[in-house]
C-alpha cells in the first residue's frame, strides 16, 4: 500500500535541482506533456515537477486541477519506475484545454514506460 504514496522526498522542489535538469536535462514531447528527465546515482529516489503554464491558463483553480490530476496519474503509475532508480523528471503541461483524468492517466503511463525503456537501452 506504501508504494502508492507520493511523499516530499519524491517531489522536485530545490531551485538548484530545478535549474540543473532544465540546463542538462533530455527531452521528449508526449501530448499533452513536454517531459525533461536527468538520470542521477541509481541509490537516490525518483524525483518529479509539475508545471502548468499561467500563460494558457489564467486561473489559478485550472491550474491547480490539472497538477492535481497530474500528481495523481504519476502516483498510480509510477511503479513502472525502479523505485531506486534515480531518475528527475519534470512534467510540462502544454494542451490548451483541461484534459480529462483518463487520458492524462494513459499519457503519463506512456510517458513513464518510454523513460524505464531508456534506462534498460
Amino acid at each position: 500500500m506504501g508504494s502508492f504514496s507520493f511523499p516530499k522526498s519524491e517531489r522536485l522542489y530545490r531551485k538548484k535541482d530545478i535549474q540543473e535538469l532544465f540546463d542538462k536535462g533530455s527531452s521528449f514531447y508526449l501530448y499533452p506533456f513536454r517531459v525533461i528527465v536527468q538520470k542521477l546515482a541509481p541509490q537516490n529516489t525518483n524525483q518529479v515537477l509539475f508545471s502548468v503554464s499561467k500563460k494558457n491558463f489564467k486561473n489559478a483553480v485550472d491550474r491547480n486541477l490539472i497538477k492535481r490530476r497530474m500528481r495523481e496519474a504519476y502516483r498510480l503509475n509510477k511503479a513502472e519506475l525502479p523505485s531506486a532508480s534515480g531518475w528527475q523528471m519534470a512534467y510540462i503541461y502544454t494542451a490548451k484545454d483541461i484534459l480529462e483524468f483518463a487520458k492524462i492517466q494513459d499519457k503519463m503511463a506512456a510517458a513513464l514506460k518510454r523513460i524505464s525503456g531508456h534506462e534498460q537501452a
